[in-house]
């Protein structure tokens, strides 16, 4: 297992791009759970964000991608607006464990 982050490293309604085990992560911590996903559009291939941990859309509800505006929903990375509707964010196996998220290979 790779450390992906301290679970304090996000707060409440905030997202945050890792680099693990040579993979860019996309970590969203919302109504205290977490989610994770592999940092790529399924529709172009490429990372959702131009500037750092900017993945979510203004109101903090969906992640987007900056690129073209694909807007995912949160709890299961479904595109629910934008050029890939039903298509999906991939998302990464974890262990939260002693305060710490862990990727699973």
């Amino acid at each position: 297992m790779q450390l992906i982050c301290h679970t304090d490293a996000l707060n409440e309604g905030e997202a945050r791009g890792f680099e693990t085990a040579g993979r860019a992560l996309l970590v969203v911590r919302r109504q205290h759970q977490f989610y994770v996903y592999e940092n790529r559009c399924p529709h172009r291939g490429i990372r959702l964000e131009w500037q750092a941990d900017q993945f979510l859309d203004y109101e903090k509800q969906f992640i987007q991608c900056a690129t073209h505006g694909a807007l995912f929903r949160i709890e299961d990375g479904e595109c629910i607006a934008g050029p890939c509707p039903g298509e999906r964010l991939i998302p990464c196996q974890f262990l939260q464990q002693d305060n710490c998220l862990y990727l699973i290979p």
